[in-house]
């Protein structure tokens, strides 16, 4: 009887279903100790813990695993699950997700939040129809042109060594139509760029350049924003799909907790990093707006000639352009 029983309750507990541990890898550029890190590693200790181990986050961060398109490329072959991706790389997955990143847009952060409340969730809805989840966009601030020269005209940007991001084609026309040739590179060789000479110039928001240590090896900032810089955390709808109902909602619900706070906080550093780096003798170069309207109706020329040859949606751009208008004029009228 008693060797009955054991084998009873033997035969019950193989039957009881029995969720494995899963491991999510997910590679970012940025350097562990950042702030982005630290609030990445705080939610995956939340994570590991609600639900008790069977869920954990490995990161690798600091590029290791190569630049957007490598991560994408591992991510696929399933060496990875995941990536923080910025809004050109994402490109790769939903060709519209660099609506925002676009070149001389945004004049200043409101018209960033009237754009981003409208269509954020467009650009999330549109990883997502590509098989990946995006827990929310979390804001990397403008991106101004770093330089060892000052920059206050396009004559001024002739002559310079200007990086621009390796497959960026919105910006290579824009800079060939002024010509001026680019120099394409992954986000990890720009450091070994500036040390060697290849490049001199960069654009960059303030965090990053002062993360990535790029300010180091510049002189002068121009103070109009060329582009308006984000990432965002997606993992493979697959990968999510192994956790059951209960691991996958806390999952969802933590990172997207984590990402509006990470949101925030970039402002805050960001503004705080454009004070650093005057501290730390960056010169700072204003145009005029004669020459910033000049460059918007450069870059509207080359996107609308972009968008008209499929690279992004022209609906898209003249959503967003439309958006930006009317806060411009409710702001002229007040």
């Amino acid at each position: 009887m008693l060797r009955f029983t054991t084998i009873l309750v033997l035969l019950v507990c193989t039957t009881l279903p029995v969720h494995a541990a899963t491991t999510l890898k997910i590679a970012t550029v940025a350097p562990d100790g950042t702030s982005w890190m630290k609030q990445m590693r705080q939610a995956a200790g939340e994570i590991k813990k609600k639900t008790d181990g069977r869920v954990k986050l490995r990161f690798y961060p600091g590029g290791v695993m190569g630049n957007d398109n490598s991560v994408l490329r591992k991510i696929r072959v399933g060496q990875l699950h995941g990536g923080a991706l910025t809004g050109g790389g994402l490109t790769a997955i939903y060709s519209d997700a660099h609506v925002y990143t676009l070149p001389f847009q945004f004049r200043n952060l409101p018209e960033v939040d009237a754009v981003r409340q409208s269509m954020d969730q467009q650009i999330i809805g549109g990883l997502q129809q590509a098989g990946f989840i995006s827990f929310g966009l979390s804001e990397g601030g403008f991106a101004y042109l770093l330089s060892n020269s000052p920059v206050m005209t396009t004559d001024d940007m002739r002559g310079l060594k200007i990086w621009i991001p390796e497959g960026d084609e919105v910006n290579a026309r824009m800079f060939n139509a002024l010509g001026i040739s680019p120099i394409p590179l992954p986000v990890t060789d720009v450091m070994t760029g500036l040390q060697t000479g290849l490049i001199d110039t960069i654009a960059s928001s303030p965090i990053g350049a002062i993360a990535l240590q790029w300010h180091t090896r510049v002189k002068y900032l121009t103070q109009v924003p060329l582009a308006y810089l984000y990432a965002t955390l997606v993992i493979k709808e697959k990968a999510l799909a192994r956790l059951d109902e209960a691991d996958r909602r806390i999952v969802t619900e933590t990172l997207q907790a984590t990402f509006s706070e990470i949101n925030d906080i970039n402002r805050r550093d960001n503004q705080q990093a454009l004070a650093a780096l005057k501290q730390q003798g960056i010169t700072f170069t204003q145009p005029t707006l004669v020459q910033q309207q000049a460059w918007e109706s450069h870059a509207n020329g080359i996107l609308k000639t972009l968008a008209s040859q499929g690279v992004f949606s022209n609906k898209m751009l003249s959503q967003m352009q439309d958006i930006i208008r009317t806060q411009r004029s409710n702001k002229t009228a007040d």
